[in-house]
């Protein structure tokens, strides 16, 4: 069928699934999940932080119980990212069908768009944990695991609880990670199902992940080899972006999944005989609990 049908809703709906399969620490770290609010860039939202209590013995004399205050605290998140993939479509690209066409340009804007927010994900996490002086120590390249053995050592200091605690390494990390004895004996004995095709396994109580964002290559923006946190250490925060002047309804849509949020906007070049397609994104990025990122030193000089 050719691509008679192809609508920016349907693009923010291939699109959103793209991304979401596509995107590596966006899915690690902890998101807000409110959509209802539209917003533009420069913002500042308010996002609930995970509640933290404590458990405390029962007086048996007294017969009382104090109640903690069960409200959530909160942090302050400016939506000052904008990001955006525009590609045009020649009239040559409009006979294409909706496979070809998700294949061809859909997939490879989601994919920039990933490495873009991930991007910004690391630099979060790298400052966060230096806010904190959190730094393994250096490890050497046939002893890896040394560098996940204290931030382990690290996080469980900080009460961070054991679940839902990651590793992102860079890909120079990965070779020094994977060839560790230890660790490949210990992927030997886990799962072998992979959530995404990113993921190293879960290795000494960290599920963990390689990513280009991190270490010093093209499109490298977390400057060290690796990260190790608990996913409430940072917020991403996604909104919305509210509809432009002089823009038809049908030729722009928005769709929001599981704390990610898309806007495409369809329009045609008369001078240059083309549409124009812009997939963008509005999000905001703040420590929630630094204490809860560790930066990894691998030897790569990242």
């Amino acid at each position: 069928m050719a691509n008679t049908f192809i609508t920016p809703k349907l693009i923010a709906s291939t699109g959103i699934s793209t991304l979401y399969n596509t995107i590596v620490l966006a899915g690690l770290v902890w998101r807000d999940f409110d959509s209802d609010f539209t917003g533009k860039q420069g913002d500042t939202i308010t996002v609930r932080k995970p509640a933290i209590l404590e458990a405390s013995d029962f007086d048996q004399t007294a017969r009382t119980t104090t109640y903690q205050d069960a409200v959530e605290d909160s942090v302050d998140v400016t939506l000052d990212h904008l990001s955006h993939v525009p590609f045009h479509v020649t009239d040559e690209q409009t006979t294409l069908e909706i496979s070809d066409y998700e294949k061809q340009l859909l997939t490879p804007a989601m994919e920039a768009l990933a490495q873009k927010v991930d991007g910004e994900l690391a630099e979060g996490l790298v400052e966060a944990a230096e806010s904190e002086s959190q730094l393994a120590p250096k490890a050497s390249e046939e002893k890896a695991n040394s560098a996940f053995r204290k931030a382990r050592a690290i996080l469980g200091r900080q009460k961070l609880p054991q679940s839902e605690r990651y590793v992102v390494v860079s890909p120079e990390a990965a070779s020094d990670v994977l060839g560790d004895p230890l660790i490949i004996e210990a992927q030997r004995s886990g799962t072998t199902q992979a959530l995404r095709e990113a993921i190293m396994g879960k290795l000494l109580g960290f599920d963990t992940y390689e990513s280009q964002v991190f270490g010093e290559g093209v499109g490298a923006k977390g400057s060290a080899d690796g990260v190790g946190f608990h996913k409430t250490a940072i917020t991403l925060a996604t909104r919305p972006l509210s509809t432009p002047r002089g823009i038809a309804e049908e030729n722009i849509s928005t769709r929001d999944y599981k704390g990610l949020s898309l806007r495409v906007i369809y329009s045609y070049d008369h001078d240059a005989k083309m549409d124009k397609v812009t997939v963008d994104m509005l999000y905001g990025i703040a420590e929630t609990r630094p204490e809860g990122a560790v930066e990894l030193d691998f030897g790569q000089g990242s």
